[in-house]
């Protein structure tokens, strides 16, 4: 304590009496720090240079590739460990009986007769006691090693040894590998090297032993190189950007090189995020059985359906992880991505995409546009119809929306050619109620002008309107539910705000669309059917198709129409894909739910289905060849005194009586998975799915544990 009565700041302990420094002191200091306090050291590169060499074999559709080990197609036969442990203890006890019995004499002296053939009498009864006891304790060797050896194949002691023995300790250890050559070492990146890009690989290859390089960088600058070698990109520009920035180079236009947070594992070297693991059940082939599932590019390429209830996982176990796994590929310059679903429905934060659009939510910076960036009346009127009476459309896959389309297009051509603009929404609602002022108004522009084309476009849409049947009304009548005070500053057709359209799907851009949580429902579906229409419009006259693009929609109630069916299927041949989930079938008209299930290469049948909605995908994963056993136990009918005074003594021990087992193996062709399955026998947590790549690589239905 200090005289004042204040605590020294050092401790407790009394205070050191000063005395001069001496040689001893300076050799006692402590270095010189190389860094500043409260800087973290520099990471280690080695986890990163781990990942990178881990293997990743080729393997079926759906397989984890990342540190994979192929299995065989056909599960081998393996025995019980009570059945195989008590049958090497018997061959061994066997063994050791027959030997017994041959050193004993107990069966004669027969088993000395070869030596005594095929040996000189000399050697056999020499004087040297060490000759003759190699000779005669060696042919008893050799005779206790045939034996061994007999009732070692009889009693499977080397699967005993390959089980239980040191190669089980050595599959469990884990494995050290060696650092692969430099010539076959991707961190080395040859390939840059023999393009003559030395000096930009030794940059990179630098800046991954050093830590500084992440799973994103390396596919960033992979995908740049691609675009060398395609020639899109010059060489000399992707060399300067990489010896300039080294593994921040090519950065994608946000800046941004890794998300805030990740939820799920992803391997960006083949593509794939990790969903679970599919189970150890028999209804999954055996090269499939404890392995990870996962799904990337080349599978979302063909489109995912999951049907499920609420709380089976749809959202956090398939959503999430794959509009994740998408924002990490559209970083990596590999993808375009669009979100759909409500507020708040765990999408992921913020920060994780660059367009947020939160529809009635007056303070999103993004708005929507409602056609879809075109300028082409005709383009704009098949979309927005779409939207607002796709639903309404014959529900048979031949059923479509064209005249809505020509109600739209008849109203929207006139009014962009006067106003170099197309109406907003009480515009356009205005319009189609047929309201005299706003119709007057836009003849009288178009006479100005001598649209006489157009004025004919607007004169049979007004001859329509006195109809019974016209369409117009229920258009009105829908674009009212957008005209409403929540959507006062959406929608915006002036240029005064900062509308989205998809048809930026030509960069990688990460977008999120958030529907109003409560009160719009109806809203909400006509914007969600808005997005997709305008997705598989934009997808289809995209320039660089090299782009993935996938449109990822939370939840697809309301939104499966016959224009949608057939949008989805034309997404694969434009490197697109959809991922829709669905509570149930129901929510889709029925001449609609086989197309749907036909048109998707990926179909995903979550824990809690209803067994109708079970017989949808059991029909459309068809049957199999199995092969089937018939056991019958037939009761044995003893003939003589004996038998059945054995059969009563068998009886009293066992409680049953004699039987004779019989086997039937035929084959008969079962469902893979029936409905009963479906909805009885998925543990929650679970999903059945079945996989479809876009080289047309399938896998069957797998039962998967979403959890693992």
């Amino acid at each position: 304590m200090d005289s004042d009565g204040t605590q020294d700041a050092r401790g407790t302990h009394a205070r050191p009496v000063p005395r001069p420094a001496g040689p001893a002191d300076a050799a006692a200091a402590p270095p010189r720090p190389t860094r500043a306090p409260g800087v973290p050291p520099l990471p280690d590169g080695s986890a990163f240079l781990t990942w990178l060499r881990a293997p990743r074999p080729e393997a079926a559709p759906g397989v984890w590739r990342f540190g994979y080990l192929p299995r065989p197609e056909q599960e081998p036969e393996r025995i019980p460990a009570r059945q195989l442990l008590s049958g090497a203890v018997i061959a061994f006890l066997v063994g050791w009986l027959v030997w017994s019995l041959l050193w004993n004499g107990y069966l004669g002296g027969w088993w000395v007769l070869p030596l005594e053939l095929f040996t000189p009498d000399s050697w056999r009864h020499s004087d040297d006691p060490v000759g003759n006891a190699f000779l005669w304790y060696g042919y008893y060797t050799l005779i206790a090693l045939a034996i061994m050896i007999v009732v070692g194949r009889l009693g499977r002691w080397g699967e005993v040894w390959r089980r239980y023995g040191l190669p089980a300790w050595h599959r469990a250890a884990p494995v050290h590998e060696r650092p692969p050559a430099p010539e076959e070492d991707p961190a080395q990146w040859n390939h840059l090297r023999a393009a003559g890009a030395a000096d930009a690989a030794d940059r990179l290859a630098a800046e991954a032993g050093r830590g500084l390089m992440r799973d994103v960088d390396h596919a960033r600058i992979a995908r740049a190189w691609q675009g060398v070698r395609s020639g899109r990109h010059s060489l000399a520009t992707f060399t300067a950007a990489v010896l300039e920035d080294g593994a921040a180079a090519c950065l994608h236009p946000s800046g941004e090189r890794d998300l805030p947070g990740r939820l799920a594992r992803h391997d960006l070297v083949t593509g794939q995020v990790r969903l679970g693991e599919t189970a150890d059940d028999p209804r999954n082939p055996y090269a499939y059985r404890r392995t990870g599932l996962a799904l990337g590019p080349d599978l979302l390429g063909t489109s995912l359906l999951a049907v499920g209830p609420a709380g089976s996982g749809k959202t956090g176990s398939v959503v999430w992880p794959l509009a994740e796994s998408l924002c990490l590929h559209a970083l990596a310059g590999r993808a375009a991505v669009v979100v759909v679903g409500a507020a708040g429905a765990g999408l992921g934060p913020v920060d994780a995409y660059d367009v947020v659009v939160r529809i009635g939510n007056p303070e999103s910076v993004y708005d929507l546009d409602l056609y879809g960036g075109t300028t082409d009346p005709d383009e704009a009127a098949a979309v927005l119809a779409e939207a607002l009476a796709g639903d309404l459309a014959d529900p048979h896959p031949g059923g479509d929306s064209r005249r809505s389309t020509t109600v739209l297009a008849q109203l929207l051509g006139p009014y962009r050619a006067v106003h170099g603009r197309f109406p907003s929404v009480p515009e356009l609602r205005q319009l189609l109620d047929g309201t005299p002022g706003p119709l007057g108004a836009l003849r009288k522009a178009l006479q100005d002008a001598g649209q006489e084309s157009l004025l004919r476009e607007l004169d049979a849409r007004e001859r329509q309107m006195g109809h019974p049947g016209d369409v117009g009304s229920v258009l009105a009548d829908r674009v009212a539910l957008l005209d409403r005070p929540a959507f006062a500053g959406f929608f915006d057709t002036s240029g005064q705000s900062r509308p989205f359209s998809l048809r930026a799907l030509d960069h990688p851009v990460r977008v999120r669309v958030d529907l109003p949580a409560r009160g719009h429902a109806d809203a909400s579906r006509i914007l969600a059917r808005l997005v997709l229409a305008q997705f598989t419009a934009s997808v289809a006259v995209r320039e660089d198709r090299s782009l993935f693009a996938c449109l990822v929609l939370d939840d697809a109630t309301g939104l499966i129409t016959p224009e949608a069916v057939r949008g989805v299927q034309r997404l694969r041949s434009g490197n697109a894909g959809a991922v829709l989930t669905l509570r149930t079938l129901d929510d889709v008209p029925r001449p609609l739910r086989g197309p749907l299930l036909g048109s998707v290469g990926c179909r995903m049948a979550l824990s809690g289905l209803t067994p109708w909605d079970g017989q949808d995908f059991a029909e459309v994963w068809g049957k199999e060849w199995i092969e089937a056993r018939d056991v019958t136990d037939r009761q044995i009918i003893a003939e003589t005194p004996a038998g059945k005074a054995v059969h009563m003594l068998r009886r009293v021990i066992t409680g049953h009586a004699p039987t004779a087992r019989a086997v039937t193996v035929r084959q008969v062709e079962r469902e893979r998975w029936s409905a009963s399955e479906l909805a009885h026998g998925v543990p929650p947590g679970h999903a059945v799915l079945s996989l479809t790549n876009v080289r047309g690589e399938h896998a069957p239905p797998l039962l998967v544990d979403l959890r693992g």
